[in-house]
């Protein structure tokens, strides 16, 4: 059935002319259309245009009245973490101490302690915990996420976690994009044997992984403590030979060669960036290099430096906005919220900041030929605010629930 949405008083996130990817001066043209209508047909956009060229509604068609509010592409987030087992606040209350990331990790928190609850954790347990999640997330806007295991640590607990995200694929309207990220530490039985452990995620992991098809990408924590990047050259190579593609965690905590390394193994992204150089930005210059992916919602919880967003697209890069949607670091997948933060701490135009939480992140996940804008023949992943006088009042509003409804492949979702 077809669904006619008339009196939309702002239609945002316009593409006439397909790009899978805007950068540098892309990033701020949004095209958007006042008091308009738009088609919903088989789970497509179908057309739009104006009000006064509204079509006569046919016998079959759904009519839904937008009542002046803008409609918009759903978000895409294309880094998180939601399938986890638990919370981790007593972590959140040391950071308020005064204990850093790295010091918590030494103590045997962070990553470690979200493995060893997962561990402990049934599938059906975490199905039903992240399931909680990605209805929280589609409710304020968001249609696309990427979901990284890492949390096992262990074949077997990896694969667990790459089942539920198989699960939750299947279970959801959502588009889900599962990644294998076994490199996320070091597991607390391989500790002081790093080598041993990154020779078990070549050898045991990625096969077990490649074998069952359970994952699209492979990622590395490439940064300091964790993954060197010989180390995590040879992870990515490994998962290429099962067609994974690499995403890389990189120049987090450190300028660890994240970058150099995601270039050299033709990454598709490479996410973080809180520690990044200006050589950086030149190695992302080249051809078919990663697309830079900045988690602001990371430096806002950990009160660590942003990512030179600004800097990166003056210097004509593209940039991709994701939620990094975590127990330890980010616990929220807020992706309006993620648009205000680009915008108030990293310097970033409302148009910008929506481009790289749309189209750019859809880019990042490898879906921007069908998802992350308003275009005619895209999945029709789209939500209804209520009534704004702009594009700018969704970063300024920071705080406001302005989504009222929102549609996945064209139905409904309450």
């Amino acid at each position: 059935m077809q669904t006619l949405i008339k009196n939309i008083g702002l239609l945002a996130g316009i593409q006439e002319t397909p790009k899978t990817l805007l950068r540098g001066a892309e990033m701020a043209e949004y095209h958007t259309m006042a008091n308009a209508w738009l088609v919903l047909d088989n789970g497509r956009i179908s057309d739009y245009g104006p009000m006064p060229d509204y079509p006569i509604p046919a016998e079959m068609q759904m009519v839904i009245d937008a009542g002046g509010g803008a409609v918009f592409p759903s978000f895409c987030d294309s880094h998180t973490h939601l399938v986890y087992a638990g919370s981790r606040e007593g972590e959140f209350v040391d950071k308020i101490r005064g204990l850093s990331y790295a010091e918590i990790a030494k103590r045997g928190g962070g990553i470690l302690n979200s493995a060893d609850r997962l561990h402990n954790a049934s599938e059906e347990e975490l199905y039903e915990q992240a399931m909680r999640r990605i209805r929280e997330i589609l409710l304020k806007g968001t249609g696309a996420v990427e979901i990284k295991s890492g949390y096992g640590l262990n074949t077997a607990d990896e694969l667990k976690m790459l089942r539920v995200i198989r699960r939750i694929k299947q279970t959801t309207p959502i588009k889900v994009i599962p990644t294998f990220l076994g490199a996320h530490a070091v597991g607390r039985e391989y500790i002081g044997r790093q080598s041993e452990y990154v020779d078990m995620i070549v050898n045991e992991m990625i096969p077990a992984v490649g074998e069952e098809k359970l994952a699209f990408y492979i990622d590395v924590f490439c940064d300091k403590g964790f993954f060197t990047p010989e180390e995590t050259i040879r992870i990515l190579e490994a998962g290429a030979k099962y067609g994974l593609r690499g995403k890389i965690h990189g120049q987090e905590l450190a300028d660890s060669g994240g970058v150099e390394a995601a270039v050299k193994c033709n990454a598709l992204s490479v996410d973080h960036l809180e520690s990044m150089t200006d050589r950086d930005i030149e190695l992302l210059k080249a051809p078919q290099a990663p697309i830079p992916t900045a988690l602001p919602g990371t430096s806002f919880f950990l009160n660590m430096p942003f990512a030179p967003a600004r800097k990166m697209i003056d210097a004509g890069l593209p940039l991709a906005l994701a939620s990094d949607y975590n127990p330890g670091s980010t616990p929220s997948g807020d992706m309006k919220f993620i648009v205000s933060l680009a915008c108030m701490k990293m310097g970033l135009l409302p148009a910008e900041a929506l481009n790289a939480a749309t189209i750019n992140s859809a880019a990042a996940m490898g879906l921007s030929d069908e998802y992350g804008c308003i275009r005619r023949g895209c999945i029709a992943n789209i939500f209804i605010t209520e009534p704004i006088p702009s594009i700018d009042y969704i970063p300024y509003a920071y705080t406001s629930p302005t989504v009222r409804r929102v549609f996945l492949q064209g139905i409904e979702y309450r």
